[in-house]
């Protein structure tokens, strides 16, 4: 019977109680998005640092050294001699060197030029087809060849820059030999090609250039490589070496991510403090709402005091709004939060390719239950003590 009276309660006054649940919704939805959006951001950065110590390119921004060659979410820093790196993997410290390709695109997906170990790099495993061999051979990531509608045999164009709109190469094809198992990495959203694949699509076909490429001295050009070190030694020494004296520069992916999160993190404060805002204004309208109302209903209380109601049980009543209101308010945040979390994953799919699609319940998601249940208690229990300071006589009396 309270569960019922207090759902009639709470219909009776529509527009103060759809008041209430608005607000609690919108500080749980944002709360519970940042909170989505935080962990998958972090898990997806952290998965594709791992195991990398370094990545060397061109000078410019380390940061976008990073993101570029790494998180493929960004330009890159310009290209620099293959010999160069080379170089560098020649020193004792280094365990291992994954060159990087970069510069064309199909459908905005981007097509890097690297070698076997970028794939074991990954674990990553076939689910059709072959792994690249030839020439101009491509194996696709699960996400690309979804999107792209691509499958084994296929052939295409590829595109100049990273802009689908770039000029297109149609003097060259590549073709699918392959596609990978989903990787949940920045794998699925590529086209991985061989280096040859690569230089021979950008190579130009005048007689100039056939008699310079036949020059056993011109230098091949890459993007950035990735660098494995042996021991902690070389992560103390060599990026500081690196950078101080060569024409390349070293990049940290482990400082450079927590630098960028620690930017991040100063924006996701602020929002999290706003929806914190939010919440706390919806506890203190469920409590004017629910104080109004018991002045409204004193006759009432104090008529179903006189029948034998317990001051108590209509304190309870009173309470089971608050808490009805909080969890209404609650469900539909976490609705609203992954509503938000699909339409912020097409958006940013279709630009960067990158996934940020799970929707299960976060860890943090249960304590922010137990708090809008605590703000429902207490705006509710605040005003619901009035009850005990009712007096029936006085009050049936004056009504």
């Amino acid at each position: 019977m309270l569960f019922k009276i207090s759902c009639k309660n709470i219909l009776d006054k529509k527009l103060n109680s759809f008041l209430c649940i608005l607000l609690m919704t919108l500080g749980i939805a944002m709360i519970s998005l940042l909170m989505l959006l935080g962990k998958q951001l972090q898990d997806k950065f952290a998965k594709n640092i791992s195991g990398i110590d370094l990545v060397v390119g061109a000078k410019g921004s380390p940061l976008q050294l990073i993101l570029s060659s790494v998180y493929q979410i960004d330009n890159p820093t310009g290209n620099v001699y293959l010999d160069d790196v080379a170089a560098i993997a020649q020193n004792p410290l280094v365990k291992e060197m994954i060159p990087l390709s970069m510069g064309d695109n199909y459908q905005g997906f981007r097509i890097v030029g690297t070698n076997k170990k970028y794939f074991e790099h990954f674990k990553t495993q076939i689910a059709s087809g072959k792994m690249l061999k030839g020439n101009l051979e491509v194996v696709l990531g699960a996400s690309t060849a979804k999107i792209a509608n691509l499958k084994v045999g296929d052939t295409f164009a590829s595109s100049h820059g990273l802009d689908s709109e770039g000029e297109k190469h149609e003097e060259s094809g590549y073709k699918v030999v392959g596609i990978l198992d989903y990787n949940n990495s920045v794998v699925d959203n590529l086209i991985l090609t061989s280096l040859n694949s690569v230089w021979n699509i950008h190579e130009h076909k005048d007689e100039n250039h056939k008699e310079e490429a036949a020059d056993s001295t011109v230098k091949r050009e890459i993007t950035s490589a990735i660098i494995k070190f042996r021991s902690p030694m070389g992560m103390m020494t060599m990026p500081r070496n690196i950078n101080q004296n060569s024409k390349l520069q070293a990049a940290v992916p482990a400082i450079e991510v927590n630098r960028l999160f620690e930017l991040l993190g100063i924006g996701i404060e602020g929002l999290q403090l706003l929806a914190a805002v939010i919440m706390l204004i919806s506890g203190i309208s469920v409590f004017v709402s629910l104080y109004n109302s018991l002045k409204e209903r004193k006759y009432e209380m104090a008529l179903m005091l006189s029948m034998g109601a317990s001051r108590t049980r209509l304190f309870l009543m009173l309470l089971l709004e608050g808490i009805i209101l909080s969890l209404l308010g609650f469900i539909a945040g976490i609705a609203l939060s992954r509503i938000g979390i699909y339409l912020i994953s097409n958006a940013i799919s279709k630009k960067f390719h990158f996934d940020v699609s799970q929707f299960s319940l976060q860890t943090g998601e249960i304590y922010l239950f137990f708090g809008a249940l605590l703000v429902g208690i207490l705006a509710a229990a605040l005003p619901s003590i009035g009850i005990y300071r009712i007096n029936i006589s006085k009050t049936l009396a004056t009504e």
